[in-house]
């Protein structure tokens, strides 16, 4: 009888640092898949974060790059246009890329570059303890918001599906979540459909991933996805939010 499900070939045999509950490892093994699938995992450069994905780099089979902190879509851009045949792709969290990377990020995808991000939004600083993010809920409390967000004092959460899907350059935006298992299946779509738009050289693709962090919330991990589904979903709304075809 032959393996129906086995480790895919683009992930390192190397145990997770990740706390329990954590959703990065999901969103790891659906890029892995991916890149199985399409083959490319010999082409293939990542760029890790500052963040709680600092170590992606031990945890795939393919070339990885370590960026400083919010500045991973300058590197990517640098690699690509001096090796558009590679895959390029971006790995961040929601304090790396929509604080101090805002400005690359918005930058580099109104430029049009050719490299896909997979963003992680789970609405909180996750590896520095917990503070609060640009992408942090109203009232939810944080280790520097722990009487709740005031909004009044720092405003809302950045959209930043809706924010990048805004700009004129043509672009593939969209934004999934790793909650539940129909979740899971349309983010591992997303993911190949932005993968497949840079092997086709068509666009800049950014594929914004609702995730938990139960360590931080302070819930168990089956807790943190309730709370993720009754919070986070119905601000941050999934589905595309643009695609190359729309312009």
């Amino acid at each position: 009888m032959g393996k129906t499900f086995a480790r895919p070939e683009a992930m390192s045999q190397q145990v997770t640092h990740y706390c329990p509950g954590c959703t990065h490892g999901v969103i790891h093994r659906l890029v892995a898949e991916v890149i199985d699938e399409l083959g490319i995992r010999g082409r293939t450069v990542g760029i890790a974060p500052v963040g709680c994905a600092v170590l992606a780099y031990n945890y795939f089979t393919f070339d990885f790059q370590e960026a400083a902190h919010g500045r991973a879509p300058a590197m990517a851009t640098g690699i690509k246009r001096v090796r558009p045949d590679l895959m390029v792709f971006t790995y961040q969290g929601d304090g790396d890329l929509a604080s101090i990377g805002m400005g690359e990020i918005i930058h580099a995808a109104n430029r049009g570059e050719k490299f896909t991000t997979i963003f992680v939004n789970n609405a909180v600083y996750g590896m520095t303890g917990g503070q609060m993010a640009p992408t942090t809920m109203p009232g939810q409390r944080t280790t520097t918001s722990p009487f709740g967000r005031n909004t009044d004092d720092v405003g809302m959460p950045i959209k930043v599906a809706e924010l990048l899907a805004a700009l004129q350059t043509p672009g593939y935006i969209v934004r999934q979540a790793v909650l539940k298992p129909k979740h899971i299946v349309k983010a591992k779509k997303a993911i190949k459909q932005a993968f497949q738009y840079q092997l086709e050289g068509k666009c800049y693709s950014l594929v914004e991933i609702v995730s938990t962090c139960p360590t931080n919330w302070g819930l168990t991990p089956v807790e943190a996805i309730k709370w993720a589904e009754q919070n986070m979903l119905p601000y941050y709304k999934l589905g595309e939010y643009k695609t190359p075809e729309d312009e």
